[in-house]
């Protein structure tokens, strides 16, 4: 239910909870990537099973997931803190956007 309301294991949430808890800012947003994958693979096999989602738009769109989740990854260990903030903030704030004016 959680990765439904706040998409892909609810990074809008698990990051800043992670920083108050201590974390730096690359930690949280690794971690919350890393609990996004099993997260957002049972949600799948949810949807497939109940066939929610046809097969032809769901592969295009794992792959595109799979790699994006590693480019993303691989592009957290070589951008300041700082930068992971800013961008992350972008995209919250072109989310909730997109969601009141989409």
């Amino acid at each position: 239910m959680l990765n439904g309301l706040f998409g892909g294991g609810g990074g809008m949430v698990a990051v800043p909870l992670l920083r108050a808890g201590g974390r730096t800012e690359k930690s949280a947003h690794a971690t919350a990537i890393a609990v996004i994958l099993p997260a957002s693979a049972a949600s799948s096999v949810v949807y497939l099973w109940k066939g929610l989602v046809p097969l032809g738009l769901f592969l295009p769109a794992a792959i595109g997931v799979v790699l994006g989740g590693i480019a993303g990854a691989d592009l957290l260990s070589h951008i300041p803190g700082r930068a992971v903030t800013f961008v992350f903030a972008l995209l919250m704030l072109a989310a909730g956007l997109g969601m009141l004016f989409g």
